[in-house]
């Protein structure tokens, strides 16, 4: 009897961990997983950003823009990452978000990661690239109004997400995408220069999956400016990673698409310039991950998760106020509003000097890794993490947290041109980082990735 009540204990709690671990299909599922998403077109018409050649609202809306949210849990650990199709959020933003989440739900900094598509067929989402345009007062307050209103709705969408968490079965995967080109070497080319044209042609994939074999989100990257619409545009949208997402959603009814871009600083697409050029690179991206979620190819993801944030602090090259004074009486009104900004900061006693710049890593299992950096982040830091660090299946992504200028590596900087100097112009920054800020960056990542193991 002692026998027979031994070895029905011992089934019951196979039976069990068994139910907890693996469903009828032999499917593993440990992770829990919210899903949510938020419409955050603005009103038409509305002030654009991206482009300082525009000199009026927008005319239409082409398609909707989307902030979503995706929430992973564990008995441990929790992680939210949230996309927004617009050019960037501010600092502002995203501290706002990220303190009122914390308020609500008790989570870290370094648990809540943000990305942005970096469309440039979005709104206005003040005070970023403020020097590109100069509103009135009742124009000011429409652009501020957007801002506020941006905010509650990432928080809304983010709250969602976390009450509506099930279990899911993660799994990863890469395919490639072939239109993004290096745009330093093309314009060095049409000008009889010879550039180095480093490119990131990987698509990493992530498929989130019900154990009834529901697919219930697809989460996707790629490194390339969403720039096929030029100046000229008057239509919101969210260009190839709008049409990206709305044709694996398409395909896929019953799954939510998020794109999470990558180091696209100095990457467009080619050709560009209309909305079939759009509509036809987010349709090639989307097959390719459609196909790619639809094969054997895609490798589970264990039930493991780790995060960390910081940052740290990047020098920028002194200049001298009276070269701002000098900028003052420039025929070029983005160097005056830009030299006006400084003078002001300079006379205040604002330091000017450094910018304190985020980078967070994430780490799914022991099958993926994210690294997240701020700002127009160039290819060159994708591929030699990618080549520092083989076998980990890391992505990094830039554009994340916040989009305060450019990140240039030490060949941009030493090679010059926009990326490195006269972008900063529209930003409202001091000017060029300092020589040194790539081993500054490069160490915080392996630092990052040393803290997720």
């Amino acid at each position: 009897m002692k026998i027979r009540f031994i070895l029905f204990v011992c089934l019951i709690t196979c039976a069990n961990g068994f139910s907890q671990s693996v469903q009828p299909s032999g499917m593993q599922v440990g992770m829990q997983v919210g899903i949510a998403k938020i419409n955050i077109t603005p009103n038409s018409p509305a002030f654009m950003t991206g482009y300082a050649n525009r000199d009026k609202p927008s005319e239409g809306i082409l398609h909707d823009l989307w902030a979503k949210a995706l929430v992973l849990s564990n008995k441990e650990e929790k992680m939210i990452i949230v996309t927004t199709d617009l050019l960037g959020l501010s600092h502002q933003v995203s501290v706002e978000v990220a303190e009122k989440i914390q308020a609500k739900l008790g989570i870290e900094r370094r648990q809540i990661m943000f990305n942005s598509s970096h469309t440039h067929s979005g709104p206005m989402i003040w005070p970023s690239l403020s020097v590109i345009s100069e509103y009135s007062q009742a124009d000011q307050k429409i652009v501020s109004e957007y801002t506020q209103v941006l905010v509650d709705k990432l928080v809304q969408v983010i709250v969602d997400a976390y009450a509506h968490q099930e279990p899911m079965q993660i799994s990863v995967g890469h395919t490639s995408a072939d239109f993004a080109i290096n745009r330093r070497a093309l314009a060095a080319q049409k000008n009889g220069i010879n550039l180095p044209g480093p490119i990131d042609h990987d698509v990493p994939v992530l498929k989130f999956m019900k154990p009834s074999g529901e697919i219930k989100a697809v989460l996707f990257g790629y490194a390339c400016h969403n720039t096929t619409l030029m100046g000229n545009n008057y239509l919101i949208n969210g260009d190839y990673a709008g049409f990206a997402q709305i044709q694996i959603e398409k395909k896929i009814p019953s799954a939510t698409a998020f794109f999470i871009l990558g180091c696209a600083g100095d990457q467009n697409p080619e050709p560009r310039g209309t909305v079939e050029l759009a509509t036809k690179h987010g349709n090639n991206l989307a097959d390719q991950v459609v196909t790619l979620v639809h094969s054997k190819e895609l490798k589970p993801i264990k039930n493991e998760l780790h995060s960390y944030f910081s940052t740290i602090p990047l020098k920028f090259k002194k200049v001298p106020a009276a070269d701002y004074q000098k900028d003052l009486q420039s025929s070029d009104k983005f160097i005056q509003r830009r030299a006006k900004l400084m003078l002001e900061a300079y006379n205040k006693g604002w330091n000017t000097e450094i910018y304190s710049y985020p980078i967070q890593g994430i780490r799914l299992g022991n099958e993926f890794r994210m690294i997240a950096l701020g700002g127009e982040v160039v290819v060159d830091y994708s591929l030699r993490t990618k080549k520092e660090f083989p076998g980990k299946n890391i992505f990094v992504a830039g554009y994340s947290n916040e989009v305060m200028c450019y990140i240039p590596s030490e060949r941009v900087l030493k090679e010059g041109g926009y990326e490195a100097d006269s972008s900063m112009i529209y930003y409202g920054m001091p000017g060029p980082f300092e020589n040194g800020m790539e081993e500054k960056i490069m160490a915080a990542i392996y630092e990052t990735l040393k803290k997720i193991k």
